[in-house]
């Protein structure tokens, strides 16, 4: 069973502009850390964390320049509302945002 994707990690597939070198960074980043449980590698595994992001962020180009689709790109800005109306849903609204 798939469970969640880390909420980190955003979709970075069909948008125009396509996605950035510093978003697919981004999430190569986000996906080492989660995988290896760990923000801050120690020094000792600092060379290892460095190149399973390099890794992990060409895999992603790869993928993402491969992709096929016949839907519309999507909207960065309607993408993101979306995204805001769904947490507000999610959380409610937080005690410094009620007025």
């Amino acid at each position: 069973m798939v469970e969640g994707m880390c909420r980190s990690i955003h979709v970075l597939h069909n948008f125009e502009p396509p996605a950035t070198d510093d978003e697919v960074m981004a999430a190569a980043l986000q996906y080492v850390r989660k995988i290896s449980g760990s923000t801050r590698p120690s020094a000792a595994n600092q060379e290892a964390f460095d190149e399973a992001v390099r890794a992990v962020a060409e895999a992603t180009r790869t993928l993402l320049d491969s992709l096929v689709t016949n839907a519309a790109p999507r909207d960065r800005e309607v993408e993101a509302a979306r995204a805001k109306a769904r947490a507000e849903q999610r959380y409610g609204r937080r005690p410094a945002d009620a007025q």
